[in-house]
């Protein structure tokens, strides 16, 4: 018996047939939805790219330092380490020349290696693979399902791929430790609280010179000198002052008070008491 067109077997008329290779709108809606997911939320909003863009590579460390909430990056190295890992991967992109929709998926892209490695402690392998499944879906595609999706063409998804293998990959067994040892904690600063004595008449007795040093002792506790110290000071300093009369006193001419005369009639004395106990 001859089937009438349109109708099969048990009278149901079937559905429009899809051509082979096509696809429903359906299932464009479900890659497309998939699509989105692979690097979302955004790390950057479109706002603070195009801060970062504005101002010099000084500004761009102060500003993703605010964007991140890092409050001790002088004190912390985990913070001072993501801070530089941020500021060197948006500054090579600067480079690129990208557009702002490629700075938001390319940084986006540098957080998500991060997220990764941190909260899924993905291997070095693993991570590899799942760059590959990403630069397949916003890269260049040999498919071409849809031209927009493909954010970067095949010389920007190389030089992606050629910056994290010097930047991130090549160090990667660092940054396992930054997130997963634990690291001892330098002493960089200490407190010490000194009490200083009171003057006497107080409650306190005067330390023993054998219980602290010298130097501390006349450094934060000695009291101030009083004013029979000055005193005495004083008369130390200008004893050697004073002695300096009497030593100018030893050195007059010992002849004075003596004349001319008086000197002749002794020292004829003289030669005659010579000349006679020669003679002698």
């Amino acid at each position: 018996m001859a089937l009438s067109g349109g109708t099969i077997p048990g009278g149901t008329t079937p559905a429009a047939l899809t051509p082979v290779g096509t696809s429903t709108e359906s299932e464009r809606d479900d890659e497309f939805q998939e699509h989105e997911k692979i690097l979302s939320p955004d790390f950057l909003s479109v706002a603070e790219i195009t801060e970062l863009l504005a101002v010099d590579v000084d500004g761009v460390q102060r500003k993703l330092e605010t964007f991140l909430n890092f409050k001790n990056i002088k004190t912390c190295l985990k913070e001072a380490i993501l801070l530089d890992y941020y500021v060197s991967g948006f500054l090579w992109a600067r480079g690129m020349d990208f557009s702002i929709v490629q700075y938001s998926q390319f940084m986006t892209l540098l957080d998500m290696l991060l997220h990764n490695l941190k909260t899924l402690h993905m291997s070095l392998e693993d991570s590899l693979k799942w760059l590959g499944e990403v630069m397949a879906e916003i890269g260049p595609s040999h498919l071409q399902k849809n031209e927009k999706w493909n954010i970067f063409d095949i010389k920007q998804a190389n030089a992606i791929i050629d910056y994290l293998k010097i930047s991130l990959f090549q160090h990667y067994k660092l940054y396992e430790f930054l997130f997963f040892s634990t690291r001892e904690e330098i002493v960089i600063g200490t407190e010490q609280m000194i009490e200083v004595i009171k003057p006497s008449g107080g409650f306190y007795p005067n330390p023993l010179e054998e219980g602290i040093s010298f130097d501390m002792y006349s450094t934060f506790i000695k009291p101030p000198p009083t004013l029979d110290t000055e005193m005495k000071g004083l008369d130390q300093e200008q004893g050697p002052k004073e002695s300096q009369p009497e030593a100018s006193t030893s050195d007059t001419d010992p002849l004075v008070g003596f004349t001319i005369e008086d000197i002749k009639s002794v020292l004829g004395q003289v030669t005659d008491d010579i000349l006679i106990s020669i003679q002698e």
